[in-house]
C-alpha cells in the first residue's frame, strides 16, 4: 500500500514572514552587511564633511538633505540588486521557490523589503539633517522647504530602490546589474548633452536631467513646476517602471537551476 503526504490544507506561508525574510537576508552575507553599514556611515560622512567646511549660512536643512540623497541614492539601489540577484549567484533561488512557489509573492516581498529599507534610511536622513541644522545654528535654517519636496525624496529615494531592482531582476547577475545601473545612466546623460537636437526633449527622456530641479528645491531655491513634474513622472515611467515589470515578468519565466 502506497503512502502520499497531502500537504493541499497546510497554510501558506504568511506574505508578511516572506517580507521578514527577505529584510533579514541584506545582512545575511558579508556584502549585505558591508553595504548596510556603508550606507549609514558614507552619508553621515558627507553630512560631518559637509557641516564643517560650509559656511554658517548654508547649513540648512534643504542642503543637509540634499548632501544625503547622493550616497544614499548611489548605495541603496545596489542593495535592492542584491536582494534579486543574490538569489541566483548563490543558487538559493530554488530553495527559495520550492518553499514559497508563488514567484510573484516573492518578488513582491523583496520589493517590499527593498522599499522599507529606502524609508529606513530616509529617516535616518531626515533625523541626521535636522540634527545637523539644529547645531550649524544657520538663521532659517528649516525655512523654504516645504513638506512636498520632502515627501519628493522620499518617493525619489524610493523610485531609485525600484529601479536597482529593476535591473536585478532583468539581468539576475550581480555585477551585470551594477555596471549596467551606473553606467546607463551616465551614458544616457553624455548622448543628451552632446548631441544639440535632443537637449530640448532630455528632461522627458533622461532621468537625471528630470531629477535636477528636485535637487535644486532641497535648497529652497525654487519649487518644481507643473511641467517639472510631468517630465519626473514621464522619465520614472521609462527608466523605472517599465523595466521593473519587464524584469519582473522575466522572473516569472526563468528557468531556476
Amino acid at each position: 500500500m502506497s503512502m502520499t503526504l497531502d500537504v493541499s490544507g497546510t497554510a501558506q506561508i504568511p506574505f508578511s514572514r516572506l517580507v521578514s525574510v527577505e529584510l533579514r537576508k541584506t545582512a545575511d552575507t558579508r556584502a549585505g552587511r558591508w553595504l548596510l553599514g556603508a550606507i549609514v556611515g558614507v552619508t553621515a560622512l558627507f553630512m560631518i564633511i559637509f557641516f564643517f567646511v560650509a559656511d554658517a549660512n548654508e547649513r540648512i536643512f534643504g542642503n543637509f538633505i540634499g548632501i544625503a540623497s547622493t550616497p544614499q541614492g548611489f548605495l541603496l539601489p545596489v542593495l535592492g540588486i542584491l536582494l534579486v540577484t543574490s538569489e541566483w549567484s548563490q543558487r538559493t533561488a530554488m530553495v527559495t521557490f520550492a518553499l514559497a512557489p508563488s514567484r510573484t509573492k516573492v518578488i513582491a516581498a523583496k520589493t517590499s523589503a527593498a522599499l522599507i529599507l529606502g524609508v529606513a534610511a530616509f529617516a535616518a536622513a531626515i533625523v541626521t539633517a535636522s540634527l545637523a541644522t539644529l547645531l550649524g545654528g544657520a538663521s532659517g535654517g528649516f525655512e523654504g522647504l516645504s513638506a512636498t519636496v520632502v515627501l519628493l525624496f522620499l518617493a525619489m529615494q524610493l523610485l531609485t530602490v525600484l529601479q536597482g531592482l529593476a535591473y536585478g531582476l532583468i539581468l539576475l547577475n550581480t555585477p551585470a546589474a551594477i555596471v549596467t545601473f551606473f553606467v546607463l545612466p551616465i551614458a544616457s546623460g553624455i548622448i543628451f548633452l552632446l548631441v544639440p537636437f535632443l537637449r530640448d526633449i532630455a528632461p522627458w527622456l533622461d532621468l537625471g536631467t528630470a531629477q535636477q530641479p528636485l535637487f535644486d528645491s532641497f535648497g529652497g531655491d525654487s519649487a518644481l513646476t507643473g511641467e517639472e513634474y510631468a517630465q519626473l513622472a514621464t522619465t520614472s515611467l521609462i527608466w523605472i517602471v517599465v523595466p521593473f515589470m519587464a524584469g519582473w515578468a522575466r522572473v516569472m519565466r526563468a528557468e531556476v537551476k
